[in-house]
């Protein structure tokens, strides 16, 4: 039995994360870092590392990853997984991007972060 079920909400304009930059956004349970690459793509991962729950929004956006302002963990936007040595996976969140609004889908996020 199939227990996920979609749950999109609007999440504000591409245009209020600057490029290769971060915004939160708090859902019931966790936070949410929204991300924007430099070519204009959006991201959503749970904001902890999961290293140390270092918060990802306040780390830098490069090649389609975050590097964690704690201890330099790199960190696949795409997949939420560590890159390099590193062993461990942040939950990702499924974005939409329409017409310059973003939605996220915290349903299924919700499930995946539990």
């Amino acid at each position: 039995m199939n227990t996920q079920t979609e749950r999109w909400i609007d999440v504000g304009y591409l245009n209020d994360i600057p490029r290769r930059g971060a915004r939160c956004v708090k859902v019931p349970g966790y936070t949410v870092a929204l991300f924007r690459t430099g070519d204009d793509q959006v991201f959503a991962l749970e904001d902890k590392c999961p290293h140390k729950n270092g918060p990802l929004s306040q780390g830098i956006v490069h090649d389609g990853c975050v590097t964690c302002p704690l201890h330099n963990w790199v960190i696949s936007l795409a997949t939420g997984e560590a890159q390099g040595a590193d062993e461990g996976k942040v939950a990702t969140i499924p974005v939409k991007l329409e017409g310059g609004r973003i939605s996220i889908d915290i349903g299924v996020a919700a499930v995946r972060a539990a």
